[in-house]
């Protein structure tokens, strides 16, 4: 089987067994730390947005700073050890994509204020 070059990611530990059994693992924590991360800040986003009181607002940015930098610490960890793939996309698929977006800018209210 050969490797798709596509995807951009480190190699799986040799330690990792092939098969998964019910018990949680590194990967299973490291993957349910992500996913509380990302849970959180959808939350606090909402609530330093609707803050009514200046040090609730600030408090909240911290909580939420600290919060988005604890979902990419546990990214970059997953990424490191294996766990977590990106895939390579060609020239073409992203000219496409911008093109797309630009597209957009002429429903925008003040379309030359995106450049």
């Amino acid at each position: 089987m050969q490797p798709n070059s596509n995807v951009i990611a480190n190699p799986k530990s040799a330690a990792e067994p092939a098969v998964k059994g019910p018990e949680m693992n590194d990967r299973d924590r490291l993957n349910d730390v992500l996913a509380t991360a990302k849970y959180l800040t959808d939350g606090l986003n909402s609530a330093a947005r609707e803050a009514s009181h200046q040090q609730l607002h600030q408090d909240l940015m911290t909580v939420l700073t600290e919060t988005h930098q604890a979902a990419r610490d546990a990214f970059n960890a997953m990424f490191q050890f294996g766990w977590y793939k990106l895939e390579h996309e060609t020239q073409n698929k992203l000219d496409q994509a911008h093109q797309q977006f630009q597209n957009y800018t002429a429903q925008l209210p003040y379309p030359n204020t995106m450049q």
